[in-house]
């Protein structure tokens, strides 16, 4: 899709080499098959192993069923979970991240009457970071800068909106719920939100078929929806996927306050330590200010976050 691009697209490639490193397993067994024979036993010499996974019953994406009894779809499928499973690093920081932005996002996508699985999308798209895309895609929605403008946010070289994450996920709800009226499912509107909602509509009428796990589609947006369903599945059971934390492991939003600005600021520096913070916390929450001062010609109203006093120890 050329509106939004997700980076990650070749990241599942990579990171099936992760499957033939080592695997976490809370209960190791003692024995295992030798080489040569299924009849004779050795020991193993440690307690890393790589288990094939039971596929799980009652896949879905936002209450559409995922038909795994299809070979071809289960073994995509199975693709993806082990994939996602065998990447421990990665995993963990999907966890840890999740905890921390996911509240931010989902009661958007209540307020805007869209499924609360999206914030997966989101998860796959960026691994929930600020990242941009060799296409330009920006941001943990992975907006293009032409259709962030389309949809009301301001992309310049001094403000670019793309980055404020409450803002790209009200972008990201408007595009997700026109594709789904024109698509028809929920399903088709997240394949439309990597291919386009013209490149579904046009690979959906020359296949003369009606659903996403119908279509032939390329690499990308072919593997797309089974990433997300991945996610979604082994995020919602930590336990039966090898993964152990602790609530204490995972990252937590610094509650902020807004301060609302209508002026130009010729030094953000200095605007910060009226705060009792430095530039670098300042733009760590506020990542959509792309320079070191706000030109603001047209005098317009921007609401800065302001982290709640506490939370860091800043040195002058």
């Amino acid at each position: 899709m050329k509106t939004f691009k997700n980076i990650f697209g070749l990241a599942g490639l990579v990171c099936v080499s992760g499957l033939f490193i080592f695997a976490m397993q809370k209960t190791p067994v003692d024995k295992a098959p030798s080489d040569d024979t299924l009849g004779k036993e050795k020991p193993l010499v440690n307690d890393y192993n790589v288990y094939a996974l039971e596929m799980p019953e009652g896949l879905n994406f936002a209450g559409e069923k995922v038909p795994v009894e299809n070979p071809d779809i289960y073994e995509r499928m199975d693709r993806e979970l082990l994939v996602n499973t065998y990447w421990q690093s990665n995993g963990l920081l999907m966890f840890k991240r999740a905890h921390k932005y996911f509240p931010i996002i989902e009661p958007i996508l209540k307020k805007n009457g869209v499924p609360d699985d999206f914030k997966y999308l989101a998860l796959i798209e960026s691994g929930l970071t600020n990242v941009v895309s060799p296409a330009g895609a920006t941001g943990v929605w992975q907006i293009m800068k032409a259709t962030g403008r389309e949809n009301g946010l301001e992309v310049n070289d001094n403000v670019d909106e793309r980055y404020n994450l409450e803002m790209a996920t009200e972008v990201a709800c408007d595009y997700l719920k026109n594709a789904k009226e024109n698509l028809g499912t929920w399903t088709l509107a997240a394949a439309a939100y990597n291919a386009g909602n013209a490149g579904v509509s046009r690979r959906l009428r020359e296949q003369d078929v009606k659903g996403y796990y119908d279509l032939l589609l390329g690499e990308e947006t072919g593997r797309y929806m089974f990433r997300i369903v991945a996610v979604k599945e082994i995020l919602s059971n930590p336990d039966k996927y090898g993964f152990n934390f602790n609530k204490s492991d995972l990252y937590n939003d610094v509650p902020t306050y807004k301060v609302k600005v209508d002026t130009a600021v010729t030094d953000f520096s200095q605007f910060a330590k009226r705060f009792g913070i430095n530039y670098k916390i300042l733009k760590l929450h506020n990542p959509w200010l792309r320079e070191p001062h706000l030109n603001n010609k047209s005098r317009k109203l921007y609401k800065i976050d302001i982290p709640k006093e506490g939370y860091y120890s800043t040195k002058p």
